[in-house]
């Protein structure tokens, strides 16, 4: 059976598994009072910074909805099937006893050499390495290593991401306002080190699949891929439909979209994913990251710094966010996040 059957039989037993229909979204059964926030929610993106929650100028906020995490998987699945989701409770308990949300991201890929996935997972011969080396070319041609991936084309390493986020829903599904997968963006630039059974369409097919199975999983609580670029292709001179395929997979499924990075001036954005973004039906929810170094480009129209606002103005006019997870990049976090959020008003 060819590798692209494979991980068609997984996406189709995950979408015909019981869940919930593509209009059922975000609805979480919390507990809180209805959140004092503007639209879009804005949440503080902590990445690994767990103990940052309890910070008063966080707390003290009630424009801002909640807190943005990230867990990798090696963490959540310590050794094969014993996970470990104290670290989510914990948080996501504080969280709620503060009047806060909790949106968890789930990591498999790294942009150095550190391995984000289980040991198991590259030990056992049944998962074929497990990971993947990453390799990406500059705009002169030069090919550097990026990191490491987990094998999300393999429909042996896809089984273990379903089990993954079936075991989270069962924990968390209507408690979390959102979990996201991680960006899509992979490169494997380097052709002489590009895993032999990779291909672009089975890449595609992989992404579909482990987003049916987190959906799956969540049917409550909302689920946002981050869809930024795909593998094996530049839009718009190099189209193969990659982005748009993942993006119409996840609309078909009730999915939501958006991606790391809120960069209102960049090209490669404005061609790929924010087109996407804005057209998207309505009732599908979408999220962007503001990342380090957002903050830090220039408006080419002004010649100045762009500003939190116009950032805020651009995801929620026009890419119509329903979230914006803000970074705490200094000095802008202090200096001009806070006191702008907090100056929102419902």
């Amino acid at each position: 059976m060819s590798l692209l059957m494979q991980i068609a039989l997984i996406t189709f037993a995950l979408i015909l598994a019981p869940s919930t229909s593509p209009a059922q979204l975000c609805r979480p059964d919390s507990t809180l009072a209805p959140s004092a926030v503007a639209k879009p929610a804005n949440y503080i993106f902590f990445r690994r910074d767990h103990d940052r929650v309890a910070e008063p100028s966080f707390l003290s906020n009630p424009t801002i909805a909640g807190a943005q995490l990230t867990f990798t998987w090696r963490e959540l699945e310590p050794t094969r099937d014993h996970y470990d989701v104290q670290g989510v409770r914990q948080r996501l308990d504080f969280l709620q006893r503060h009047g806060k949300r909790l949106v968890i991201q789930i990591q498999d890929v790294s942009f150095s050499e550190r391995v984000l996935a289980p040991d198991y997972l590259r030990t056992d011969s049944a998962f074929h390495g497990g990971v993947a080396r990453k390799y990406e070319a500059d705009d002169s041609g030069h090919v550097r290593f990026d990191g490491v991936v987990a094998r999300r084309w393999d429909p042996a390493v896809i089984a273990r991401f379903a089990k993954l986020y079936e075991t989270l829903g069962r924990a968390f599904d209507g408690r979390i306002e959102a979990i996201n997968l991680d960006e899509t963006a992979v490169s494997f630039d380097n052709a002489s080190e590009r895993p032999s059974d990779f291909t672009f369409d089975g890449y595609v097919a992989g992404i579909n699949a482990i987003t049916a199975a987190a959906r799956r999983a969540f049917s409550r609580s909302c689920v946002i891929l981050y869809a930024n670029f795909m593998p094996g292709e530049w839009l718009p001179i190099n189209d193969h439909g990659y982005l748009r395929a993942v993006y119409a997979f996840a609309d078909s499924i009730g999915a939501g979209v958006g991606g790391p990075d809120l960069l209102p001036f960049r090209r490669g954005q404005q061609n790929h994913s924010y087109p996407l973004i804005a057209g998207r039906r309505r009732g599908v929810v979408a999220g962007v990251a503001v990342q380090d170094g957002n903050l830090a480009v220039e408006n080419p129209a002004t010649l100045a710094r762009v500003t939190v606002d116009e950032l805020y103005r651009f995801g929620k006019d026009r890419l119509r966010l329903d979230f914006i997870f803000w970074g705490t990049e200094e000095p802008y976090y202090s200096r001009d996040v806070l006191p702008y959020l907090k100056g929102l008003h419902p």
